[in-house]
């Protein structure tokens, strides 16, 4: 948690990690599993005035957030105290879980659920017995998990920023919360721009866009541009001459030599990678999310 008046950090300084969560997550629920999350958390369900009771109420909202990531049989016990961390959480055996919240939320109940979407996602990924190496790469894949499930657009509406005082929850930065939550809505049909309540949230969430809808315009899909199509065809050139010589145009993908030569790239929608011949348009299906992707190989 960011604390008043701190430099936040800004961009995609995590990018490869985020992505690589996403093809862990699909990976680990499959197709129909990521599919059950189809709905976001509905921000009445965890809305929190200075008038409900502060332990009712945090125990309602880590009950939502327990219903959402469908954890029926997980108790969560939501205590306060003064620490450096936004919160903490007891991962044992179950089925009774200790949240620790930072004091702070004490006056600053709006974002207890963003605070609780985190911890309860990471119960969530200890049931999955999904995980990173690594303190870092684990929290961004908890970030991940639950933007791309739905209740981590709480995360970014709690990032606030201005020039007296700043405030923003998880690892990742704003533009990556918005872009797992951009690659949510480009796959669900679900557009959570509708919730933000803080403007630089919204700005964050437009960043994030942009850089998702790059993702579904990289050659060899059809979708691409101009420049990135000149650039393939370049490096096809090259690649048929001497299948070995590194690709440096950029864009993620790749030549494999063979007869006939084949191309990988990642998946637009998981980054899962997909092989298909070089030989012109082709309809690619990926094997891990469905997507059915239109190329020009």
């Amino acid at each position: 948690m960011a604390a008043p008046g701190s430099d936040i950090e800004h961009g995609f300084p995590h990018l490869d990690t985020v992505r690589a969560a996403l093809t862990a997550l699909y990976k680990r629920l499959s197709y129909d599993g990521v599919r059950t999350f189809g709905l976001s958390v509905a921000p009445g369900d965890v809305a929190f005035s200075d008038q409900d009771d502060l332990y009712l109420g945090a125990q309602r909202v880590a009950r939502v957030m327990v219903r959402h990531l469908r954890l029926p049989d997980a108790r969560m016990i939501v205590s306060f105290r003064e620490m450096r961390h936004a919160g903490n959480v007891e991962l044992a055996a179950g089925p009774e879980y200790f949240v620790e919240l930072n004091s702070r939320f004490k006056t600053h109940r709006r974002d207890i659920g963003a605070a609780l979407a985190h911890e309860v996602t990471h119960v969530y990924l200890h049931r999955l017995d999904l995980a990173f190496p690594g303190t870092r790469d684990n929290e961004i894949l908890t970030d991940t998990t639950a933007a791309y499930l739905g209740a981590g657009w709480l995360l970014l509406d709690a990032y606030r920023e201005s020039s007296v005082s700043s405030q923003k929850l998880g690892y990742l930065t704003p533009e990556e919360f918005g872009y797992v939550l951009a690659k949510r809505a480009l796959t669900f049909g679900e557009d959570p721009a509708i919730w933000f309540t803080s403007p630089q949230a919204y700005e964050a969430y437009v960043k994030g866009l942009d850089v998702a809808r790059r993702d579904e315009r990289q050659p060899p899909l059809a979708a691409s541009g101009w420049a990135g199509r000149r650039r393939y065809a370049r490096d096809r050139r090259f690649a048929q001459v001497d299948p070995q010589a590194p690709v440096t145009g950029g864009g993620g993908y790749a030549f494999e030599s063979g007869s006939p030569l084949r191309v990988t790239f990642p998946c637009p929608t998981c980054r899962q990678r997909i092989r298909v011949p070089v030989g012109g348009r082709i309809r690619a299906r990926c094997g891990l999310c469905r997507a059915v992707l239109e190329c020009d190989t």
